[in-house]
């Protein structure tokens, strides 16, 4: 079986000099979106402030959330770059990849399965402002230093790290915050729009959603990868 997959493990030129900014711009997004799509304790007070405050103060919230998620995503880059030279090697970045998607279908499951209902919390009716939601928002994500692991798979299965490359390097970062930004942005218009019509069931039908897409890609990517494809330079 290992003998299968080693002459299907492409030998890549070393990526950290094939990928590009635009490569980091798409993969950053793509993370910023993943890490704050699941309907956790955050999303569901982003939901639960945006239908009782307004929807700025839901995107306020959001915005704390996107701030921790760039913080732990950084702290994970920068652990990662100790060991590039190692992961460097294509027989180890096959099976990253592989490790990757196994771990982001596995948090699929997860989110599947989850039932964002239960974090419903009695809402104050005392609005604040803006920073205090934005202050709180940062706090309820920044607690859960779970989601590191998180971070490593998606690092690993999207080839993140590029620390002889700053620029592009540096763009992912900017993205990933940039991603998350643009989901809480999106789901608070939506519920905006909805606030008539929306009910809790609303929010376990958008985890399951979330879930589904998650092990979809997942799947796609290690089944693209097996085959002896890459994805270090999409451009």
């Amino acid at each position: 079986m290992l003998e299968i997959f080693s002459t299907n493990i492409p030998q890549f030129i070393p990526w950290q000099q094939t990928i590009g900014v635009v490569d980091m711009i798409v993969k950053g997004t793509i993370i910023g979106i993943v890490a704050s799509a699941p309907m956790g304790p955050v999303g569901v007070l982003c939901i639960q402030r945006t239908l009782n405050k307004g929807r700025w103060y839901g995107f306020a919230t959001g915005c704390g959330a996107a701030l921790s998620d760039i913080i732990y995503a950084v702290i994970t880059g920068y652990g990662l770059s100790f060991v590039v030279d190692y992961i460097e090697d294509p027989h180890v970045l096959f099976w990253l990849q592989i490790i990757g998607s196994v771990l982001l279908f596995i948090f699929g499951v997860f989110t599947f399965r989850s039932n964002p209902v239960q974090s419903v919390r009695p809402v104050s009716h005392n609005k604040g402002n803006l920073i205090h939601n934005f202050i709180t928002g940062l706090a309820v994500t920044i607690s859960n230093p779970a989601i590191i692991f998180l971070f490593i798979a998606m690092f690993s299965q999207f080839t993140f790290i590029v620390p002889d490359n700053p620029i592009p390097q540096s763009a992912g970062y900017i993205f990933i915050i940039v991603g998350a930004l643009l989901w809480w942005f999106c789901l608070t218009w939506i519920i905006d729009k909805v606030r008539n019509k929306f009910e809790e069931r609303g929010l376990w039908i958008i985890n399951r959603i979330i879930g589904v897409i998650v092990m979809v890609v997942s799947a796609f990517v290690a089944i693209w990868t097996i085959t002896g494809n890459s994805i270090p330079s999409m451009y």
